[in-house]
């Protein structure tokens, strides 16, 4: 029988790169996987609607492996969320395979009364752990983010985030040729809110 494998890779920011998680698919194959499909992208692991993310879902098959460098590659959300997205993944009869959570669901099918009980108790609490770890270090990174704001602002060094030109000229490229806020928003590749900030310092100017 041919072992399926889909491999998920998540970076933060568009600045940062995917390379050292290309491994996987190597290691993947290396294993005896055959790889359905490799998904990519570049977006917080914070929010649950990642394109990439619900495309793979979307493609599952029962008995294929999802493949990921670490947890937090497929979640730094709270741990309800998480748990319900690992559980979309199982329902559709889904494995995951990353460092660090172990998997007995062979071992589960395999025993049965008390054994069966406690290998399925301690998958639960491992994965758990795991993905509240995850939520912990982002909601960390964030904490350490914003004092290092706040003591260059006290400093005087903090001038905010420097504005993304090339959205901003898409954005107003598209706005002028009457697309909506919502289609500027899907374009470009940026929020709702992102266009109306935009838009709106657009007309200001003008004003002025």
């Amino acid at each position: 029988m041919v072992k399926v494998a889909r491999i998920y890779m998540r970076a933060s920011s568009k600045f940062q790169s995917l390379e050292r998680q290309e491994r996987l698919i190597a290691d993947a194959r290396e294993a005896g996987y055959y790889i359905a499909a490799v998904y990519r992208e570049k977006a917080s692991g914070a929010i649950v609607d990642r394109p990439e993310l619900m495309r793979m879902i979307s493609d599952l098959q029962p008995g294929e492996l999802v493949v990921a460098e670490r947890i937090d590659r497929i979640s730094r959300l709270p741990l309800p969320q998480a748990q319900a997205l690992i559980d979309t993944i199982h329902e559709k009869g889904a494995k995951l395979s990353i460092p660090g959570i172990f998997d007995f669901s062979d071992l589960v099918e395999e025993s049965e009364g008390i054994t069966r009980i406690v290998l399925e108790s301690v998958q639960e609490m491992l994965l758990k752990l795991a993905l509240q770890m995850a939520r912990d270090d982002y909601e960390e990174r964030r904490r350490r983010q914003q004092e290092g704001i706040e003591l260059a602002k006290e400093k005087g060094l903090f001038t905010g985030r420097r504005p993304d030109k090339t959205l901003h000229e898409r954005i107003m490229a598209l706005r002028s040729a009457n697309f909506s806020i919502a289609e500027t928003a899907r374009i470009a590749g940026c929020s709702e809110a992102s266009v109306k900030r935009v838009w709106a310092a657009r007309i200001d100017k003008k004003k002025q």
